[in-house]
């Protein structure tokens, strides 16, 4: 019992966003699928640079290497 209400509601939120188009800012649009070379330094590219850094740091060095494999059976 109540589940028709919550339902109804369910269903007039679903419609809503279904057929609601806001208003859409064509210059911002434009700004971003434009991309300039000029574009500023985002966080992610602080991230890639680090992790690169980190990378060419520890290249020499495998983990692998030193493992067994876990997939292999001994026999015994």
């Amino acid at each position: 019992m109540g589940r028709g209400r919550a339902k109804a509601k369910q269903t007039k939120v679903a419609r809503e966003l279904k057929y609601f188009s806001p208003d859409t800012d064509l210059s911002a649009l434009q700004r971003e699928l434009g991309g300039s070379d000029a574009s500023p330094a985002t966080d992610q590219d602080e991230y890639d640079d680090a992790y690169d850094d980190l990378a060419n740091k520890y290249s020499d060095y495998s983990d692998y290497d030193d493992e067994p494999d876990s997939r292999r059976r001994t026999a015994g």
